[in-house]
């Protein structure tokens, strides 16, 4: 599924990269660069507030459980498709907001911002921190961040760095940085 949605991704970027109305891969400029630190960080507690919530609330159990075994979850009563639904769009809603304060705070989009990389990028990020893991997601966000400053004058090399790490990681700690450790 993970590797399906990353093609997928990428035909829509590629289909986005020749559309008209997006200015093709020149992309989109002379947004108003309205987003501060300050606001960055509002809806960073925000959305992670709105995240944690819906996970201990009764819905988020459903979702958590249709994650673990879909089957079982089914078994039991749980609506998979209902659940399915609702995560589908809480990971809309906050691709959304997390796309709109980019734009607003580098007032140009274009395509060749959103490359395959970006999204190994994020898989990285899921598979370090932990599937599920909150604190685990933060955490790896912030060492992907400092790995790729000081692995950045290696340019394509730093793709074989993320993949020993990758491995290493899968080898010495399946459930990632974190696990289900939550600060």
């Amino acid at each position: 599924l993970a590797i399906a949605t990353l093609g997928a991704s990428e035909i829509i970027r590629i289909i986005i990269q020749n559309l008209e109305i997006t200015n093709g891969a020149a992309g989109i400029s002379g947004i108003p660069m309205n987003v501060t630190w300050i606001i960055l960080f509002i809806f960073i507690v925000l959305t992670t507030l709105l995240i944690v919530n819906y996970i201990h609330s009764s819905p988020g159990r459903a979702t958590i459980a249709v994650r673990e075994n879909e089957i079982a979850a089914e078994s039991v009563g749980v609506k998979t498709t209902k659940y399915k639904i609702i995560a589908f769009v809480i990971g809309a809603v906050t691709a959304s907001i997390a796309g709109t304060l980019y734009a607003g705070y580098f007032s140009v989009i274009n395509p060749s911002q959103f490359t395959f990389q970006r999204s190994i990028d994020v898989l990285i990020i899921v598979v370090f921190g932990g599937i599920g893991s909150v604190t685990g997601s933060f955490v790896a966000a912030i060492a992907l961040g400092l790995l790729n400053s000081v692995l950045a004058p290696l340019g394509q090399l730093r793709m074989v760095v993320y993949g020993i790490a990758i491995i290493a990681i899968m080898v010495f700690k399946p459930s990632g940085l974190m696990g289900d450790y939550e600060l």
